[in-house]
């Protein structure tokens, strides 16, 4: 396969990080490393570096320059299925990973460790890779969609759980437009509408869809009584939105608690997120919640088997806990038992399992509390993870 001069000049630094990333000592990154860095699982070559093998402090991406990423996001399960996605400033999108499933949009389902341009995609303004695994990116307030379709997540109108049916390239999701923005579950997606309505499609086993309903969905329909959301987010099987008065709205899977609402009862309509005030973003691991307040702090809900909500137990939480020592957070992502932020001074920590280096350390240990994957000055001020896999990416 032939690639880009970018992937081509860059493949010898690549070598150099993936050699310095089997070492067990702690991430020295360079302060103003220009790369994309990624680190943890690569079984599906998701890391970007042209290997398949895992990586336990963060290395670069392939030729991707954090100065030309947009928006970066992750998906696909903790198999080969596993991939990422990059927006580009000039509204291009690349893909790199695992492909079983049509995920990288590049028309096969051919497996790729480089990022390649998803032709015929441009003047897009948001994506989302999700967990299905399955893509979402908004291009002119439309919503267009690849990959599996096992449950009508490509809100296309079909529901083909064969592989026959997969969309290899993008395809238009139906009656939905001047979108801003959108997020992908394990196998749903939300959109978020200019004028702050919230419209869901896909799996509904469980509410997820948050319609009042247990009904799956091919096509999209709005979320009855939210009118005023400012963000969205999604993990495997729920579903946060941020209100523009602060408030925190859930829905969906609450098994664990990541609904927020003092139960462990699923919810089909949306529900309040109890005992938080000064919301200014919110962000979701698999079964996982996190909201980080006007003062830099975190609290964190749900799913904590292996100390992924960060407050140094691995005791479940059905209503936010502070996030003890924490403080200064810009941006979070939630994975399917890892956390990770990025602090002011530009710092990124993690926090949760770490069987395959995705705490970014240099070790395997796991921990509740958070450790250093990149040191300040850095110049990393965003990162991301997929909901439903190990590992992690800081841009």
């Amino acid at each position: 396969m032939s690639y880009p001069s970018y992937v081509r000049a860059a493949l010898a630094a690549a070598v150099a990080l993936t050699a310095l990333a089997t070492s067990p000592a702690p991430a020295q990154a360079e302060p103003r490393d220009p790369w994309v860095r990624s680190w943890g699982l690569n079984i599906g070559a998701q890391l970007g570096n042209g290997t398949t093998l895992d990586q336990g402090t963060p290395g670069s991406v392939v030729g991707v320059a954090r100065g030309d990423v947009r928006e970066l996001s992750a998906g696909g399960f903790n198999s080969n299925l596993s991939f990422a996605l990059a927006l580009l400033n000039d509204g291009t999108v690349l893909s790199w990973g695992g492909n079983t499933s049509g995920q990288l949009g590049d028309g096969s389902t051919t497996q790729r460790g480089f990022p390649a341009t998803v032709a015929g995609l441009s003047g897009v303004s948001s994506i989302a890779a999700a967990g299905g695994p399955f893509a979402l990116a908004v291009r002119g307030g439309r919503v267009l969609a690849w990959g599996t379709n096992a449950y009508g997540q490509l809100g296309n109108g079909l529901t083909t759980p064969d592989k026959d049916g997969l969309a290899t390239r993008p395809v238009a999701v139906q009656s939905l437009n001047r979108v801003k923005d959108v997020s992908g579950g394990c196998e749903h997606s939300v959109a978020l509408r200019e004028d702050g309505t919230v419209w869901t499609w896909g799996r509904n086993d469980v509410g997820q869809l948050g319609d009042d309903t247990d009904t799956d969905r091919n096509t999209p329909r709005k979320v009855p009584g939210l009118d005023d959301v400012v963000a969205v987010t999604t993990g495997c099987r729920h579903t946060l939105a941020l209100t523009a008065g602060g408030r925190v709205k859930a829905w969906g899977h609450n098994a664990n608690g990541q609904l927020g609402d003092d139960s462990t009862e699923h919810r089909r309509v949306p529900v309040d997120v109890q005992h938080l005030d000064g919301v200014t973003k919110v962000f979701a691991g698999a079964y996982q919640s996190y909201a980080v307040l006007d003062d830099g702090t975190v609290r964190a809900w749900g799913w904590n088997g292996q100390g992924q909500l960060g407050d140094g137990t691995t005791v479940s939480r059905t209503t936010p806990v502070p996030l003890p020592g924490l403080s200064d957070v810009q941006e979070m992502a939630g994975g399917w038992q890892h956390t990770l932020a990025v602090l002011s001074d530009q710092s990124v920590l993690a926090w949760g399992n770490n069987s395959n280096g995705q705490l970014g350390n240099g070790t395997t240990d796991s921990s509740p509390t958070p450790v250093t994957a990149l040191p300040a000055g850095s110049g990393v001020t965003r990162v991301a993870a997929s909901v439903a896999n190990k590992s992690s990416y800081a841009y």
